[in-house]
């Protein structure tokens, strides 16, 4: 019933992502890359603070802070910065698909620092979604390098970074410990864009608002204490991972009922490419002796 749990918690979590995607495009045609990025863990911070006093939540060891600065950098600012600039020039779906290459970063990771052992045929996958990504990135010609791409690939390195320290964490701490204690010290290095974001939000429309509080709340706050709780409590790292290759089918979708967003040639390509690699990967992790 636990591993089960884990499961739950995992699709709960790549739901809300899926949402993420668009409605970061949503709130981009208004806010920067560094404004959203700021206001978006500004509110999930007030969010799990106060969560964090009704449930009277203690502080982390003092030993233990350098680790909560580390994954706040990795999953919330750094990961945060590197996103938003990559949506700016990608559909949802793409980033979506570049995103579902965490599972295997997060695999590779793992492999060297939790000693998860990688079989054969994970390899192969891994070189099928490398290939993805290069033809999504060199798609109009190897003279036109698509920047957005590698800024959201950048997004996935940080993203499966962070998965590996919270797998960590989560030994001692309860995942909603080690998520508050992460998106908090992520939040305070960015809060050197607040400054601008503050000029920004005192002139946005009320849905502008609306947007950033719900990013703020549900695919910030309420699924990152999902995602640690699932990768708390399962078996292997991938085994929750892996429910990441359906984001961009949801993302697919989400876009188009929103913001009407139909994909490129090439988000097809090398989406089916990527997702190709990921079915492969997903298969030897689930049969491994």
């Amino acid at each position: 019933m636990r591993y089960r749990l884990s499961h739950f918690y995992a699709i709960c979590t790549v739901f809300l992502w899926a949402s993420a995607y668009v409605f970061t495009k949503v709130a981009l045609n208004y806010f920067t890359a560094f404004s959203l990025g700021f206001l978006r863990y500004f509110v999930a911070s007030i969010v799990l603070i106060i969560a964090a006093s009704i449930k009277k939540t203690g502080l982390p060891d003092f030993n233990d802070i350098p680790k909560f600065i580390l994954s706040g950098l990795l999953g919330f600012t750094l990961y945060m910065i590197a996103f938003n600039i990559g949506s700016k020039s990608l559909s949802s779906t793409t980033s979506s698909i570049i995103i579902a290459t965490v599972p295997i970063l997060t695999a590779l990771f793992a492999s060297v620092s939790l000693k998860e052992k990688l079989r054969a045929l994970s390899w192969v996958a891994i070189l099928i979604e490398f290939s993805g990504i290069l033809v999504l990135t060199l798609w109009n010609g190897i003279l036109s390098i698509n920047i957005g791409v590698l800024w959201m690939f950048g997004a996935a390195l940080l993203l499966s970074g962070y998965n590996i320290t919270q797998r960590q964490y989560t030994k001692k701490y309860t995942a909603f410990q080690s998520t508050t204690y992460s998106i908090v010290a992520g939040s305070i290095f960015l809060s050197v864009f607040s400054p601008e974001a503050i000029s920004q939000i005192i002139r946005a429309p009320l849905s502008q608002i609306f947007v950033v509080i719900y990013l703020g709340i549900f695919p910030s706050a309420i699924a990152y204490i999902c995602w640690s709780k699932a990768l708390s409590i399962a078996k292997k790292t991938s085994d929750v991972s892996n429910y990441m290759f359906v984001t961009p089918l949801l993302s697919l979708i989400l876009g188009y009922i929103i913001i009407f967003e139909v994909p490129d040639t090439a988000t097809y390509v090398g989406g089916a490419i990527i997702l190709f690699g990921l079915l492969i990967f997903n298969y030897s992790r689930n049969n491994a002796v």
